[in-house]
């Protein structure tokens, strides 16, 4: 039995041994192959635009002599920056052939994204990568030398029009487009786009810039933009001159490509002037540093066609004794001071007022003349108290100066048109510093507002309104309105009162002229506000006396973004008196 069972193993092991050989007998066997030998036709490629879809250099190599059928062959050509050993090459796949060559857009396309400068020449390191189908006998070719330049493929500019005019009533409409072709064609990268301009002539030597972006093909100006690149190439305003525009074209790897050049000749106007107040009166005032035009406040600019870039002005308050000069920008290069009226440019003589107050200050840059007068606005027209006689305005019918160039006013409204004035006659007309100004506009609350417009919308509901007349963007003068019937005390500090409910918190009492009182007890060390509605986002007064807890001393307020105000220190029955023509509050 044990010799049957040797027999049996044996068999077994034998049959094992032959399915083994037989398996490893159905695999291919191939033969080692030979490196290839690369050559090329050239050994310097210069090419141009016009060779983008040509082939500009060809590429051979001898048979590898694999045991396959050659169709099967496959070859990697390699190329890389000479000296890097091949460490970021560009590859290109064949198969069953002996030689491939490369367009001038493949050839460019890899100098681009190696970053070479346009029209400098570069060595190149190529080589062959030869194998089997399925990778295996891979062998390195020799390595060719190729000395390469990348060539500019720049865009083509294009301009709508060759001549424009430009006018500063009309600077925001469009005046003109520039279009583009394409850069770096077959360029795989980003490329990004600015438009440059410089003065005709000068070659752009010193070319300024306006960006446009990545993979974008057109720009369009603004009569206002147009004049820009006319006033930065040197032509005066006023004036018409020529200015040259190009295209920069800037790949990712920081190629640069200029396009041709487009001339357009530009019918320039004097720009925006912008003014501003620098004095000793800026610090204590919260205008900025003393004498510091960089901090100094705007003027305003009077936008009627016949008073663009010539009247300012601005209403603010100055302390007694303040000086101030008048600043052509926020420098020191053109500045304005005077006496008796009358502007003079660079003079050491500066602006003065002798007494505390709120002031309306009027420059007329092209008479050089000057104007300092009590800054005030008030309810005009039919449908106020005042009528529409100026001289009856002031001061029952007076706004309150809360700000800079800020008035907030309450009045009795009917009907029958009404305006805003800041002196107790009419504007004639003339274009001048001493002129009032009268204030109107056909849009509803928060519309701008012009000087010597139409009349304010009809109000459709008669009753008490208050009213803003709000010039602290000068770009943009604008009223807004409310319904004026209930000031409310709304916070902590109250007894028996709800916490910071406005539904239930206690009106006040209006005595007129923009005056509210009311008797409450207060709380100690609590805070209040002031509220115009029984709703939270009503119309509200907050502090500007920096927390004062003060009692029979006015504490000056503010509409927006203050803090809560203080509870005097001891608790007990207090009369407050709020004031909107005078912005304070009062605890007696």
């Amino acid at each position: 039995m044990k010799n049957i069972f040797k027999i049996l193993a044996l068999a077994v092991t034998t049959v094992i041994m032959v399915t083994a050989c037989t398996k490893v007998a159905d695999l291919p066997y191939y033969e080692n192959g030979n490196a290839v030998t690369l050559t090329a036709n050239k050994t310097a490629v210069t090419a141009v635009p016009a060779d983008s879809l040509n082939q500009v250099i060809t590429f051979s190599w001898t048979n590898p002599d694999y045991k396959q059928d050659s169709s099967l062959y496959k070859f990697v050509l390699e190329i890389d920056s000479t000296g890097r050993n091949f460490a970021k090459k560009a590859m290109k796949v064949v198969t069953g052939v002996s030689g491939t060559g490369l367009t001038g857009k493949e050839l460019n396309n890899i100098l681009l994204n190696y970053g070479f400068a346009l029209g400098t020449p570069y060595d190149l390191d190529i080589r062959v990568i030869s194998s089997y189908g399925n990778n295996n006998e891979s062998y390195q070719s020799n390595v060719l030398k190729i000395r390469v330049t990348p060539y500019n493929d720049p865009s083509v500019l294009t301009t709508v029009n060759t001549s424009v005019t430009t006018a500063l009533l009309t600077a925001a409409q469009l005046s003109n487009t520039f279009n583009w072709s394409t850069a770096f064609n077959g360029y795989g990268g980003t490329v990004t786009y600015t438009l440059q301009y410089d003065s005709a002539t000068k070659n752009f030597v010193a070319p300024i810039e306006i960006p446009v972006g990545a993979s974008l093909y057109t720009k369009a100006l603004t009569q206002g933009e147009m004049n820009e690149t006319a006033l930065n190439s040197g032509i005066p305003g006023g004036t018409s001159g020529k200015v040259e525009y190009r295209v920069k074209a800037t790949t990712a790897q920081g190629a640069v490509s200029y396009s041709n050049v487009v001339n357009v000749t530009i019918q320039s106007y004097v720009p925006i002037l912008r003014f501003y107040l620098p004095g000793s009166y800026q610090a204590a005032t919260g205008n900025g540093g003393d004498w510091d035009p960089g901090s100094a406040p705007e003027l305003i600019r009077d936008l009627r066609p016949d008073a663009l870039n010539k009247l300012y002005y601005i209403y603010l308050y100055l302390p007694a004794g303040a000086s101030f000069k008048v600043t052509q920008g926020r420098s020191w290069d053109v500045n304005y001071g005077g006496t008796g009226g009358n502007l003079v440019l660079g003079t050491p003589d500066n602006l003065t007022v002798a007494t505390a107050g709120f002031y309306r200050i009027s420059i007329d840059r092209v008479s050089l003349k000057y104007d300092i007068r009590e800054g005030r606005m008030g309810f005009v027209g039919g449908a106020t108290g005042a009528g529409w006689t100026p001289p009856n305005v002031f001061p029952t019918y007076g706004m309150g100066l809360a700000a800079n160039n800020l008035f907030v006013g309450i009045t009795e409204f009917t009907t029958g048109g009404w305006k805003l004035i800041d002196h107790n006659d009419w504007n004639n007309g003339d274009i001048n510093v001493v002129n009032a100004r009268s204030y109107g506009s056909t849009g509803a609350s928060g519309s701008t507002l012009l000087v010597n417009d139409a009349n304010m919308p009809d109000i459709a509901t008669a009753g008490r309104y208050r009213v803003i007349w709000d010039g602290r963007n000068v770009d943009n003068i604008k009223y807004e309105m409310y319904p004026a019937a209930q000031m409310r005390v709304v916070g902590d500090g109250m007894l028996g009162v709800n916490a910071w409910d406005p539904g239930t918190s206690p009106q006040m009492t209006y005595a007129g002229s923009g005056v509210w009182t009311i008797t409450l007890d207060l709380v100690a060390g609590k805070d209040i506000k002031f509220l115009a509605g029984d709703a939270w986002g009503a119309f509200d007064y907050e502090d500007n006396s920096g927390g004062s807890t003060a009692t029979g001393t006015p504490r000056k307020i503010k509409w927006e973004s203050g803090d809560n105000f203080k509870t005097p220190t001891v608790s007990g029955s207090y009369t407050i008196t709020l004031n909107e023509y005078t912005q304070t509050v009062t605890i007696n």
